[in-house]
């Protein structure tokens, strides 16, 4: 049930002037000091409009702390697992990555660029990524999508003053998982189409700069410039979809109606997703890249060394999943709130017309 700031403070007033003690005002001041942050953002939807990617970190935090046995249990079940599968690269079959670099570097030789050291580890790069998303991919579309609409929805359940209750929602995702994962193939969808179209204007831009008659590193500067600006595209793709599966959670629309609703959504907003989506990417990359050097290559350290640190770099890589994924929930209601089409019909997210019919969203 929604209670409006007024409703809490004659709440606590009451609680106070009955109580009559040093205890009961020392319980009250702590509980009012612990859920300062969450009673700021039920008050009012203005207090999202000003929120940048800072504020919407320390409000992740606030929500972490306010909720944090959930989301220890989401972390530990369903993050996890597929962290240490991803860091490790088990399950990737590294003759297909060598035989897909071997392709991609012929490729960028017939395009005229030059097999320089930098073009070899993007090539190499590309196909580790590739082949790892391709063998990964019934772990993202089961434990790491679920992780997801369960990340989103203890957030739903913070604002709304609840804990997360595991039967609950597995009772909510069952009757919400079809558009989840229609919305999220649709979002790989997307992103496969945009490295897809990126190489092959890459491949025909540098075969046309080769026909004119450029030597081979003058063709190297195209290519970088259309990679910085596939970089910004493929960075703003990206928020759009996970934006749409945080979407397709709450509200009663999956697939391209998800994504297009996102896109509207994001308008404004674009920077503040952008700098989210930075910080994610090199804090996974950060601990990507630790665990090649400690864990896989045996550049130094001995085994015993190695048996600690792997699973600790798993245990801050899911972490930094988990923070990633709450900050998209928090991003969502901040462009909800600050969407001009926002309107009385979208006060009740379909979770809590699941759940609890007579009871709105507390930030609307």
């Amino acid at each position: 049930m929604e209670v409006s700031g007024a409703q809490l403070c004659k709440i606590d007033s009451d609680c106070l002037n009955d109580g009559g003690s040093e205890v009961s005002n020392l319980h009250g001041l702590e509980l009012e000091s612990a859920e300062s942050g969450i009673r700021r953002s039920l008050g009012s939807d203005q207090e999202f409009d000003s929120m940048d990617a800072l504020e919407i970190l320390r409000e992740t935090v606030r929500i972490l702390r306010y909720n944090s046995s959930g989301f220890l249990v989401i972390t530990a079940v369903l993050i996890c697992p597929v962290s240490a599968v991803v860091l490790s690269n088990i399950l990737v079959d590294h003759s297909i990555v060598k035989r897909l670099t071997n392709r991609l570097l012929l490729v960028a030789k017939s395009s005229g660029l030059p097999l320089k050291y930098f073009i070899r580890q993007s090539c190499q790069r590309l196909s580790e990524m590739t082949i790892s998303a391709a063998f990964c991919f019934p772990l993202y579309i089961t434990f790491s999508l679920l992780s997801k609409a369960a990340i989103v929805y203890s957030v739903d359940c913070t604002y709304s003053r609840k804990k997360f209750n595991m039967s609950k929602f597995f009772a909510v995702i069952i009757k919400i998982w079809k558009r989840v994962v229609s919305t999220y193939t649709w979002a790989c969808m997307v992103i496969v189409g945009c490295l897809a179209l990126f190489l092959v204007l890459l491949v025909a831009v540098c075969n046309i700069v080769s026909i004119v008659g450029c030597p081979s590193s003058v063709i190297v500067y195209p290519a970088v410039m259309m990679g910085l600006v596939f970089s910004i595209i493929f960075a703003n793709a990206t928020i759009i979809c996970n934006l749409a599966i945080v979407i397709s959670v709450l509200e009663d629309i999956s697939g391209p109606q998800a994504l297009l609703r996102s896109g509207v959504l994001i308008q404004g907003q674009t920077q503040v997703g952008l700098i989210i989506y930075l910080g994610s990417t090199i804090g996974m990359a950060l601990v990507e890249g630790l665990f090649e050097n400690r864990v896989k290559t045996l550049s130094y350290g001995d085994g015993p060394s190695r048996i600690w640190e792997g699973p600790l770099l798993v245990i801050m890589y899911s972490i930094v999943v988990l923070v990633d994924s709450m900050m998209s929930a928090v991003f969502y209601f901040t462009c909800r709130s600050s969407s001009i089409e926002s309107s009385e019909g979208e006060a009740n997210t379909t979770l809590e017309v699941i759940d609890f019919p007579s009871r709105s969203v507390g930030i609307d």
